[in-house]
């Protein structure tokens, strides 16, 4: 073996910076959640009704990424559990994350999913949709019981498919005798029920939740608390939790990005060999998670999206680093979509796909007016130019061009 290899393999088993690196890692429960006392107190006296197996009203929670929306409904969860259990209530709380792939998809695989969280199973695909409701209604009144189903990320299920699953969701309770079915959803768009179809609107017959993003100084906090059981004693350098916490702050208060920040720092620190965690590790966490965000938003993004935006690598690849406008993007928008044979949107729909990229942070876009000849944007591109490379790759290998 390479003498430079014992010498990675030896720093890391020695690991001087990390202590439990888990505690840092989103999925990890912490005992306690700091700034949410108030939040935890709103969720548990929707649901408590559900103790003396009344059904609750539904629950609808909206707050950015971060702001501890899942973490606090999990551990009310938990708790009603706990209780439930020692009192002999037939109360079932059940979690799907609607965002994960190959469960969103379509209304039968998000049915599929929660009937296997309850125990049962259905074929992956092949049945009528109508078959896997009646299954999932039988599951249900098959003894006096309460269902709270959980549904984290519900606007990516509904952007996917459309607002009828959640539709048929809030009507099952008519069609039940013995149990009965309460959903909590939650979003991080806090728009979501404004745009959902009236009739939707008035069959949730919802509870609302708005979480706030952290400040600074919570955010501080919550590091610190972390921190401690996180890290091996007297390995961060002073500032560095506060500058966590001010990134982080800037970014709509989201805790989980300070916790990945103080992660990723503390593993750039480790892979230095080094017995400290600095301000400069911290600054390199930073630039490493906004590469992989924007990979992970353009990866993701429709196809008619990933045009767009590869109209605009290829504008300023060709020397138009500074005013690119509207009409120049839908140009080679349009001739890309020929080239690949795809559906071909109007310039206002480009328009509007263009302001969500101002939104995530892709583009720098700022309205002009041309006189008679009326109002564009002019366009500037906000992704690092390291990146760009890989990112061009990407939307070539997605779009098969």
């Amino acid at each position: 073996m390479p003498p430079e290899l014992d010498k990675i393999f030896d720093s890391v088993i020695k690991n001087p910076i990390f202590k439990n690196k888990y505690i840092l890692q989103s999925n990890y429960d912490p005992e306690e959640i700091l700034h949410r006392d108030k939040q935890i107190e709103q969720v548990a006296s929707i649901l408590a009704p559900s103790l003396r197996l009344e059904r609750p009203s539904n629950l609808f929670i909206y707050g950015q990424t971060g702001t501890g929306k899942t973490l606090c409904v999990q551990f009310v969860g938990k708790e009603m559990m706990e209780r439930a259990k020692k009192q002999n209530i037939p109360l079932k709380i059940k979690y799907v994350n609607c965002k994960l792939k190959k469960i969103s998809d379509t209304e039968y695989r998000i049915l599929a999913e929660i009937i296997k969280k309850l125990g049962y199973e259905v074929p992956a695909t092949g049945l009528p949709t109508e078959q896997i409701y009646n299954k999932f209604i039988e599951i249900i009144d098959k003894e006096k019981q309460l269902i709270i189903l959980i549904l984290d990320e519900i606007d990516q299920a509904v952007k996917k498919i459309n607002d009828s699953f959640l539709y048929n969701l809030t009507r099952l309770n008519s069609e039940l005798a013995k149990g009965q079915l309460c959903i909590v959803g939650i979003s991080n768009d806090l728009q979501f029920l404004d745009n959902l179809d009236p009739r939707v609107k008035s069959s949730l017959s919802e509870e609302e939740l708005v979480f706030p993003p952290y400040n600074a100084v919570q955010l501080q906090e919550i590091l610190k608390k972390r921190a401690d059981e996180a890290f091996n004693e007297g390995v961060l350098e002073d500032g560095v939790l506060s500058k966590c916490a001010a990134y982080a702050a800037r970014e709509h208060g989201d805790a989980r990005r300070a916790l990945d920040l103080l992660r990723i720092a503390g593993e750039i620190a480790e892979r230095e060999n080094s017995n400290k965690v600095s301000i400069r590790n911290v600054d390199e966490a930073r630039e490493k998670l906004e590469r992989d965000k924007i990979i992970d938003i353009v990866e993701a993004a429709p196809k008619q999206f990933q045009l767009v935006l590869l109209s605009i690598l290829n504008l300023v690849e060709q020397g138009n680093k500074e005013n690119i406008f509207t009409g120049d993007v839908y140009n080679l928008y349009y001739e890309l979509c020929k080239k690949i044979k795809i559906e071909i949107l109007t310039q206002r729909r480009i328009s509007d796909i263009i302001a969500e990229f101002d939104m995530l942070g892709l583009i720098n876009a700022r309205v002009i007016s041309k006189g008679r000849h009326g109002r564009t944007r002019e366009i500037k591109l906000a992704i690092p130019e390291k990146i760009i490379p890989k990112l061009k790759t990407l939307l070539i290998e997605s779009l098969n061009l």
